[in-house]
């Protein structure tokens, strides 16, 4: 048995090694929007599309948030109204006319949901084809849920334009103050992260790419180039599906507007670029582990492509990763077999040190790093009962709609 033990945790602690050298550093947050440099030769025209539904409670807060960006280029923003039933219309339309720029926001009523849409997708691309008209050179789609920082619109133009990048997507800082938040939200970002490593996801040469539906800038070229929004029209990840399809468009070279014309070859894959913010935030609570579970249950099966081999794979890898070292360590105790208690030690010091500087991203107690090898069970259980609801077809329920478990595109 003692053998048996060692032999798991010594192929725990292979794996750690080989996440923490070899896997896009993933655990770094060092990459953030707001070290970006926002000098520019010439302001390209932006369009904002915000789907909301039901969301009377926090556009105030978040259409006030974007219609005051310190941006000097020309932007407007249109909220497509998807059939909300609590006056979400009404709250906008006050607020536009509270801080002084009823002129830049366009309301626009949503048609009923056609089929092969999702909710979301479909007021995205309402939104789009209105503000096609104005003929912009970016469009930036984000939620209603969220607070922008005045120069948040600035930093992402200039990080697309300074960089000649086709989509720029920020993880907009989401709200950590509840126990269950401060317990589970840093690990939902550090599995992302894990999954997509963001220097991966930025690098050209790197097939990898995935977006943050919170906050994402993409040039019209290449939305245009990739076949429009409906190319996602199913997707329940849309974010990383729109992204997926972006890198694998091919890249459109230097803009007129771009420093350094002319001096950036076309790359062969697009380009795009995924980081952290500090000063953007997410307005929306999760503040008991119910809504919480249920966020990721949402799509955690969709992740896996639906496939029962992954999932398989899934509920043997996580405990293995994440739960052997603590386990080990007090087996190795109890039996008093110190070469399994420390090497347990070990693989849970590196996952915790792995883990840390999220947690301290989030401004958490250092004591919630230990705490990783629980969350991770808590996160397995969560995709257990996201493949369940998939199979009871229950999958992808959001907003009052249950959307048919498929994320296939047409990309």
């Amino acid at each position: 048995m003692n053998v048996i033990v060692l032999g798991l945790m010594l192929l725990s602690l292979t794996i750690w090694l080989g996440l923490l050298c070899f896997w896009g550093q993933f655990w770094r947050t060092d990459q953030q929007l707001e070290v970006t440099q926002t000098q520019l030769q010439s302001l390209p025209v932006v369009c904002v599309v915000v789907p909301a539904r039901n969301e009377a409670e926090l556009i105030p807060t978040s259409l006030r948030s974007l219609l005051l960006q310190d941006y000097p280029g020309s932007f407007n923003v249109f909220l497509v109204d998807d059939r909300s039933t609590d006056r979400t219309a009404n709250f906008a339309e006050g607020v536009a006319h509270a801080v002084g720029k009823p002129e830049q926001l366009h309301i626009i009523s949503g048609e009923s949901l056609p089929p092969g849409w999702s909710g979301k997708l479909w007021a995205v691309e309402q939104g789009i084809k209105s503000a096609s008209k104005l003929a912009p050179d970016y469009f930036l789609l984000t939620d209603a849920d969220i607070e922008h920082d005045p120069g948040h619109l600035r930093r992402l133009v200039a990080k697309a334009v300074q960089e000649d990048l086709d989509l720029v997507s920020v993880m907009v800082r989401l709200r950590c103050e509840s126990f269950w938040e401060k317990l589970l939200i840093p690990a939902f970002v550090f599995f992302f992260q894990k999954l997509y490593p963001f220097r991966w996801v930025n690098n050209p040469n790197n097939s990898t790419a995935a977006a943050a539906g919170g906050s994402i800038l993409i040039a019209r070229e290449a939305l245009e180039r990739i076949g429009g929004i409906q190319v996602i029209r199913q997707a329940l990840i849309d974010d990383c599906a729109l992204a997926q399809a972006v890198k694998r468009s091919g890249g459109v070279g230097s803009r007129e507007w771009g420093v350094g014309k002319g001096t950036s070859p076309i790359p062969s894959q697009g380009r795009i670029w995924l980081g952290l913010s500090t000063l953007t935030l997410s307005l929306r609570p999760y503040d008991s582990l119910a809504t919480i579970w249920d966020m990721v249950a949402r799509t955690a099966y969709t992740q896996l492509n639906y496939s029962p081999l992954l999932l398989l794979g899934t509920l043997v890898g996580m405990p293995l990763i994440y739960l052997a070292p603590p386990v080990c360590m007090i087996l190795g105790a109890v039996w008093g077999n110190w070469a399994i208690a420390f090497t347990g030690l070990f693989g849970w010091l590196l996952m915790t040190f792995a883990y840390y500087p999220t947690i301290r991203f989030y401004k958490c107690s250092p004591w919630f790093a230990l705490s990783l090898p629980a969350i991770a069970f808590l996160y397995t259980l969560m995709t257990l009962d996201s493949a369940l609801r998939h199979w009871q077809g229950r999958g992808g329920a959001w907003k009052g709609r249950v959307y048919p478990s498929s994320d296939n595109t047409s990309f």
